[in-house]
């Protein structure tokens, strides 16, 4: 690739400002999933399992970074996750291609079973070359939205009241009921104390953003929600359980409407969160609560060989 101006090479710690920099402007293009600030990416590069030396792959036109590529192992579960992305200008060269070529050589050598990743389910072109490299549709998930100021206030209200936040040394009993209630499910990649102690690291370091519904001193169910940064910030449920011993008694109902406090009171008026259209208990909670389709995404799936 040299001899066109194109390069690809694993990521150095001298990238830093420049990989901030591909995400900021990936970001202004669209949803893109990468680190929103410097502060983020600097943790989100820290990510427990994740070697940015090894996993991240940078691409480059005349010393410009233009692209990259991301592979987030998860062992327990025996997969990676790729992220991808190209300015716009340089797409349908077949440097996506290349990426994913040295996506498939990291895969084989970290002995994972499986890689996956997810598109929107308009974007055709993406799953065409995904169908080229072998890879299928295994899982469709709705990204639903919700008006938080159609909720009725007193719901709210009552909700949080009877909820509290995360405590710090709590982390260990969150995993559990985390792991309990998402046990069997697609994609779900057990939790450690420890990982739980770095994902509160990775926006506002603090843990008020974690909600918990409580029996006595024993937590039965959660509802973890982030603020996303923009022009016009919004909320995210980011991840909502509870424990299975306890499902049946409105706890999800409850901690989600408290984790909708949350937001209210710091000014959000737009939720947002994905759910995997198979889950028809949390389906039909969420339309309960007047959660309105959004967009699709695929997740697609490639066995390593």
């Amino acid at each position: 690739m040299s001899d066109t101006g194109y390069s690809i090479r694993n990521y150095r710690p001298e990238d830093f400002d420049g990989y901030v920099l591909l995400c900021q402007e990936s970001n202004e293009l669209g949803p893109s999933g990468h680190p929103a600030s410097p502060e983020i990416a600097r943790k989100w590069l820290s990510w427990p399992y994740y070697s940015p030396e090894k996993d991240l792959f940078l691409l480059k036109k005349d010393g410009e970074l233009i692209g990259s590529l991301d592979l987030r192992p998860e062992p327990d579960i025996n997969r990676v996750i790729i992220r991808c992305w190209v300015h716009p200008e340089y797409r349908r060269q077949g440097l996506g291609n290349q990426l994913f070529e040295r996506a498939f050589q990291r895969a084989v050598e970290l002995g994972v079973e499986y890689i996956n990743i997810n598109v929107p389910g308009n974007n055709n072109v993406a799953r065409i070359v995904l169908s080229r490299y072998g890879f299928k549709p295994i899982r469709r998930y709705l990204d639903l939205k919700l008006d938080i100021l159609k909720i009725n206030s007193k719901d709210i209200d009552n909700a949080s009241r009877e909820c509290r936040c995360l405590e710090s040394g709590e982390e260990n009993e969150l995993s559990r009921v985390q792991n309990l209630a998402f046990d069997g499910h697609w994609g779900y990649h057990p939790n450690t104390p420890e990982t739980i102690a770095f994902y509160t690291q990775l926006g506002t370091p603090t843990t008020d953003n974690i909600i918990l519904s409580c029996e006595e001193d024993k937590i039965v169910g959660y509802c973890w929600v982030e603020i996303l940064p923009g022009d016009e910030p919004a909320g995210e449920i980011h991840m909502i359980g509870a424990d299975p011993a306890y499902q049946g008694q409105g706890i999800g109902r409850k901690v989600l409407l408290a984790g909708l406090a949350y937001l209210r009171e710091k000014g959000i008026s737009t939720a947002y969160l994905s759910v995997d259209s198979e889950n028809k208990s949390a389906l039909n909670l969420y339309d309960s609560l007047g959660f309105e389709l959004h967009r699709k995404t695929l997740w697609y799936e490639k066995k390593v060989s």
